[in-house]
């Protein structure tokens, strides 16, 4: 809701308060006020001209040569290229030193050889947003009336100078969708009394009886309706003031009469509709449910089906307007309309929001039936916009109203201790303060022995029960009153588990490592399922699924990441690494819960390094993987626990494959990914890996042992051995280390070689072996007898012999 400031003086006295204030109070009186906007922000010079003569430019087609009267001592020339300027016209001028919206200059020029000062200005280059201009102004510049002064400010002629405010309602503050509703606030908030326009109309002797029957047949959608009629109406502009304040709460101007019910729609908060009488085409108005099937066009000129949910107002037989949604445009208000029908009635929201939604028609009408309009303004609202048009249009008002009225309105009575109140707040207030609350609300009350008995306005629909009473209370009594108190009793502080923690400490690890958590769906197909599983288990199925393609529960997070990466791969970002924590799902039977277990999984692909200055790029591979796991699980200090074994995985590379064992337990692994699925999701090279994040959180770990610096120098040896192909690397490491005792510190594999002067079935491994001892510097006889063991045990153990 967009509320103008010089609008709610006439109210409230706003004295004393400026906008920026006046937003601080709403807003923390409960309503948000998102923003305060300066119409005239950043405009100056402008003025009101008077164009004594207009030509065509010499030397361009598309400009026009005015002499222009500011006000100043002598006319002034400007080139204008509206091609609606003329002579005789009052427009606005933007003088030399003039500023516009965006810091626009303006300064003394010459077009095409003649000399231009100042600019002739449309209403979009004095800030107007285009879609709030009127039609015949929207491609020129704009026209004021000829009643206008020349020289005056022009922005204050537009009456600009103002400032808005937006409320950011909720759906239960409806009543402030009024200019009314905003001002019985205000007032409330600032101890101020509300002005109210009285509507006084004299009517001819005609009455509107003579010239329409209103008939109701779904009475419960429809309890009250209202008709008015108004002859000898001539359609015009309607007046500045108002096609300001309807610019400035964001409608656009027509016309005089549409001007008018939009209007009183922002001052009442109540929708109204004018018919033209004429082209009605009877003398009847019914309202009923529409038939299946039935037509109607709507005045943006689109063909409506209509459904039995649909209400609509007819001329007996035929629709003319949408219920509280939009009017037809067989009955529209047009340049020749001479006599009007106003409409004014109290429509039940559900079948108002149902029309709106299915024909996408959400109007300000609609949104205002969908949350609840006074009915108790239904009758008033009608005089107001009568009166408005026998000022403003010339029209004649019918003596009295046609009407349909079913309606039993009764004010809602809530009652509350005050004791409740104190207690909820936290207060001390007496009953003198609550009552004076209400008062400012304008509430009647009665209190009886510490209970007060509130009888609710009508506008206030969102109070029906005691807590809204407390909510009053504390809102207009100051939220920044209310008394900070902590509460009573013992509480123990929030805290991570272990498991979370280390949960925590995994995935800081991965980012540091540079990987992006993704977070994709639990629901796959039933293609994908089952690919990638820790443990192959009948998938769960959804009873209900939205889509085939989320309908099972999903065994391993790698198929949903690849898809990621493939939808990134297809917009050029083909080289990416991710990794998700998130929950697998194993059946339990068909009358049990699946089981839920949390699993780590990543999925790298493209250059893992890229150096364009050096002109060296590193495409990820197997060992980038395999090296960024045994980081995270010696951060998880389990890394001597660990052990990689090469293995065959469905959807994997046979040789780029190993399977991750923690205690002798499988708990995960890590490979590349089969060149046919890196062909199917069109990737690059890709490896993945996932875990059972469950089973590495949750390992024992050893306590943290720390070991001095050794100040000893350490003593190296470098063997290759000569093994069969077959032979993993792994279990070469192990019986190594087992053999190397406790001065072998260090094991580390640096070369491998399987060229054509190895024999067939061999290859070459080189290890290199670091000895040492933190209190002593070893000799060659004891570094000797350890090494030795070494080579005993890997002849042994493994078949190896030293390479020649």
């Amino acid at each position: 809701m967009y509320v103008s400031y010089k609008w709610l003086q006439e109210y409230v006295d706003l004295s004393g308060v400026s906008p920026e204030e006046l937003a601080e109070k709403i807003t923390k009186s409960g309503i948000e006020v998102e923003g305060v906007e300066a119409l005239n922000k950043g405009i100056s010079g402008v003025v009101v001209g008077h164009v004594l003569e207009r030509e065509q430019h010499p030397n361009a087609d598309k400009l026009n040569k005015c002499l222009v009267d500011i006000g100043a001592e002598e006319p002034v020339q400007i080139i204008c290229g509206a091609p609606n300027v003329d002579k005789g016209q009052k427009v606005a001028v933007a003088t030399v030193g003039a500023v516009l919206p965006g810091n626009f200059k303006i300064k003394k020029a010459k077009l095409r050889g003649e000399e231009s000062n100042g600019m002739i200005c449309s209403l979009q280059e004095l800030g107007f947003e285009s879609k709030l201009v009127a039609k015949e102004f929207a491609e020129g510049i704009y026209n004021f009336p000829q009643d206008v002064e020349v020289g005056l400010n022009a922005i204050e002629q537009l009456h600009r100078d103002d400032q808005v405010l937006e409320l950011g309602l909720t759906p239960n503050r409806a009543d402030c969708l009024s200019m009314l509703g905003v001002a019985y606030e205000v007032a409330a908030i600032l101890g101020r009394e509300v002005k109210l326009t009285v509507s006084q109309v004299e009517t001819s002797t005609e009455k509107a009886a003579d010239y329409i029957q209103v008939t109701v047949d779904a009475k419960e959608d429809n309890p009250l309706y209202v008709a008015k009629v108004i002859k000898n109406v001539k359609i015009g502009p309607s007046p500045l003031w108002m096609q300001a304040r309807l610019t400035a709460a964001g409608i656009r101007p027509h016309n005089n009469v549409v001007d008018i019910t939009n209007y009183i729609l922002l001052e009442y908060g109540q929708p109204l509709h004018a018919f033209d009488y004429d082209r009605l085409g009877s003398k009847e108005i019914l309202v009923r449910r529409a038939k299946d099937g039935e037509e109607i066009v709507t005045l943006d000129e689109a063909k409506r089906k209509l459904i039995a949910d649909h209400l609509v107002i007819t001329n007996g037989e035929t629709p003319v307007a949408l219920a509280g949604v939009m009017g037809g445009a067989n009955s529209e208000v047009q340049a020749d309309t001479t006599t009007v029908l106003l409409e004014s009635a109290y429509f039940i929201g559900a079948p108002v929001r149902k029309a709106s939604k299915d024909h996408g028609l959400r109007s300000e009408a609609s949104a205002r039936y969908e949350k609840g309009v006074d009915p108790n303004r239904v009758r008033p609202a009608a005089e107001r916009a009568a009166q408005l048009l026998a000022e403003y249009a010339g029209g004649e008002v019918l003596e009295g109203s046609v009407e349909a009225d079913s309606l039993t309105v009764e004010p809602a009575v809530v009652s509350v201790t005050l004791e409740k109140i104190n207690r909820v707040l936290g207060t001390g207030l007496t009953m003198k303060d609550v009552e004076d609350i209400f008062a400012r609300l304008q509430f009647e009350t009665a209190t009886d022995n510490g209970t007060i008995v509130v009888t609710v306005p009508t506008r206030r629909g969102d109070i029906t029960i005691e807590e809204d009473l407390i909510e009053e209370v504390g809102r207009l009594y100051g939220y920044d009153n209310l008394v900070s108190t902590l509460p009573i009793g013992s509480a123990t502080p929030g805290h991570l588990s272990p498991y979370q923690n280390r949960r925590r400490m995994v995935r800081r690890y991965l980012e540091g490592a540079g990987l992006y958590q993704a977070v994709t769906y639990s629901l796959t197909n039933e293609a994908k399922a089952a690919q990638y599983a820790l443990e192959n288990r009948e998938p769960v199925r959804l009873a209900m699924p939205m889509s085939e393609d989320r309908s099972i529960l999903r065994l391993s997070i790698i198929p949903q990441l690849l898809e990621v990466l493939k939808y990134n791969a297809a917009r050029q970002h083909d080289s990416l690494a991710l990794y998700e924590t998130g929950a697998v799902f194993l059946a339990n039977g068909s009358d049990e819960l699946p089981e839920e277990r949390e699993h780590l999984a990543g999925a790298v692909t493209g250059l893992w390094q890229t150096h364009p200055w050096q002109g060296e790029k590193k495409p990820v591979d197997f060992f980038v993987v395999k090296g960024i796991l045994e980081g995270l699980f010696d951060k998880l200090g389990i890394a001597s626990a660990v052990e990689f074994r090469q293995s065959e995985k469905d959807g994997l590379h046979p040789g780029r494959t190993a399977e991750i064992y923690l205690s002798g337990t499988s708990v995960g692994f890590v490979g590349q990914t089969h060149p046919t699925v890196e062909k199917e999701y069109d990737l690059k090279e890709t490896y993945v890996f996932e875990l059972s994040l469950k089973a590495i959180l949750e390992a024992e770990v050893s306590p943290l042992h720390y070991v001095t610096i050794p100040r000893f120098p350490s003593i190296t040896r470098d063997i290759a051995l000569v093994v069969d192909k077959e032979k993993a690397a792994g279990e070469l490491d192990a019986i190594i280390k087992e053999a190397g005792g406790a001065l072998l510190k260090e094991v580390q594999v640096f070369d491998l070689y399987e060229g054509e002067r190895m024999e067939a079935g061999k290859k070459s491994i080189a290890f290199s072996l670091k000895y040492f001892d933190p209190e002593r510097t070893l000799t060659d006889e004891e570094v000797v007898k350890a090494h030795d063991k070494v080579l005993n045990a890997v002849k042994e153990k493994a078949g190896a012999v030293l390479r020649g």
